[in-house]
């Protein structure tokens, strides 16, 4: 079986392509909405939209479901370290990084860098992703 680190990236790949699949419906709504008649107005709202959604969509998965769309296909689940589901404050906080794909790059390395087996975030808010699997 593959370690969770992996199958942590490849949760974050799907959900890459669930919150793609949100950001289409939106751009297509906002496009009728605001302007129909000027084609690519509509791009220049995504960076606003862009990291609403992801927050949105990480940190309302992660505190009601426990896991994201990804996480739960890769059988991961987001834990506080006592086994408790998370709190609000846990799940906007160790979300914040991944807004963009750089800053949960720079995440993990400083928790690399810290030699923890975790984001510095997750350790930051005393957050681990379980394997439901064992």
């Amino acid at each position: 079986m593959a370690s969770v680190f992996s199958r942590r990236v490849v949760a974050y790949i799907l959900d890459f392509f669930v919150v793609s699949a949100f950001m289409w419906i939106i751009s297509y709504l906002c496009y009728f909405l605001m302007n129909p008649y000027e084609t690519y107005s509509v791009y220049q709202f995504f960076p606003i939209i862009l990291p609403i959604i992801i927050l949105l969509y990480f940190i309302l998965l992660e505190k009601t479901k426990g896991a994201t769309v990804g996480k739960a296909l890769m059988y991961l689940e987001v834990r506080s370290r006592n086994g408790a589901r998370i709190n609000w404050a846990q799940a906007i906080v160790r979300n914040l990084s991944k807004v963009y794909w750089v800053p949960i790059i720079f995440d993990w390395a400083i928790g690399k860098l810290l030699k923890s087996n975790n984001r510095i975030l997750g350790d930051i808010t005393k957050t681990v992703v379980i394997d439901e699997l064992r």
